[in-house]
């Protein structure tokens, strides 16, 4: 994988594949772009994959971070025009996700939206809690990040080299930085009549076993409004699910969307056997 930029940007975890549809990540608060990692073998088979980097200095809006992130899939999209666009946020970056696509909507065909963090502002006790990040002394601040993780993810089901990456990811944003994502989350707001105006298939991706928000809930919320939208309920999973061994995201979009990525599949053994 790239290395990450001082500036938003795009990690290329793999070589370039013009010919496959693009799909843009958009990575939960740590914003690294490389917790994708465990995902990346099967999702390759079917997509050019972008990972979105955000620095820890980074201070952007949430309007700023849409812009930056818009920008750099036209980008994208020029190099190789015409192909489809899937864009997927996880927590903190589906929030991001959620705002390219209301003010985008022509710019991508798939929206995929995981543990969304889109319900952050409605929680009391996460919201409220997060306050706390702010008067914590340097020290205690580290030790915090590490006593977060039992609440991020199922570690049980996660392999020890991914909850090390986990904690890497996290230890990574510092503090000052997580008081400004945290102060975006407590922020963040969408109106109903932008979900229902919204004209692009969703995948709404929840974990039942979520213990930092309630995903199903909001899950049922967003599938709601959101007109074209399909829910998928993983039972056992955390918070971080794309880090857990059994969950298969590329298999969880193909059981959705199978045909498409059939068809896609299918053209592109068609030309390598052109070639």
């Amino acid at each position: 994988m790239q290395v990450a930029s001082s500036k938003i940007s795009f990690l290329r975890p793999n070589p370039r594949k013009p010919e496959l549809p693009l799909f843009v990540f958009l990575s939960a608060m740590d914003g690294t772009g490389k917790l994708l990692r465990s995902q990346l073998s099967r999702l390759s088979t079917a997509f050019d994959i972008r990972c979105l980097s955000i620095p820890q200095n980074d201070l952007s809006t949430w309007d700023q971070l849409s812009e930056k992130t818009i920008n750099l899939i036209k980008i994208e999209q020029e190099a190789a025009p015409k192909r489809p666009v899937y864009l997927c946020g996880e927590s903190f970056g589906g929030c991001l996700a959620l705002k390219v696509a209301l003010n985008t909507p022509e710019l991508l065909d798939k929206l995929i939206l995981v543990n969304s963090a889109t319900s952050f502002s409605q929680q009391p006790i996460v919201k409220y809690g997060s306050y706390l990040t702010q008067y914590l002394p340097t020290y205690l601040y580290r030790l915090s990040v590490a006593a977060t993780l039992p609440f991020l993810g199922a570690l049980g089901q996660i392999e020890p080299e991914e909850r090390q990456a986990l904690l890497r990811a996290m230890q990574s944003v510092s503090q000052h930085s997580a008081i400004w994502r945290l102060g975006l989350m407590r922020s963040f707001e969408v109106k109903k009549n932008e979900l229902k105006n919204f004209p692009k298939s969703t995948l709404i991706i929840a974990s039942a076993a979520d213990r930092l928000l309630p995903s199903v809930s909001q899950a049922k919320f967003l599938v709601k409004y959101l007109p074209k939208a399909q829910m998928v309920i993983l039972p056992n999973s955390g918070h971080a699910c794309l880090l857990e061994a059994d969950v298969d995201l590329y298999e969880i979009i193909r059981g959705q969307w199978g045909s498409n990525l059939v068809e896609l599949e299918t053209d592109k053994v068609s030309a390598q056997l052109n070639i």
